[in-house]
């Protein structure tokens, strides 16, 4: 696969910023330390995942909640392992 464009990069970066202080923490955590290390796959769960409403993301990665998708849960795996 071709590495992912910088400015995509920056973009998604962008749409991390959330209205809820907890999971902007969570956030932040994961972008310093294991965002770039998504190939473009797992990229593009992040990706889906940033479409969740802020409550149920925060629930979802605080294991108040699960989704049915294999592929998003490894992505809330990472997040809830920062």
């Amino acid at each position: 696969m071709s590495e992912i464009d910088a400015t995509e990069k920056k973009r998604i970066r962008w749409r991390s910023r959330r209205g809820l202080l907890e999971l902007d923490i969570v956030l932040e955590r994961f972008l310093a330390s294991g965002f770039d290390d998504l190939d473009q796959g797992q990229l593009a769960d992040y990706r889906r995942l940033l479409q969740l409403d802020d409550n149920d993301f925060l629930d979802v990665v605080n294991g108040k909640a699960d989704l049915d998708d294999a592929a998003l849960m490894a992505i809330v795996r990472l997040l809830r392992a920062v």
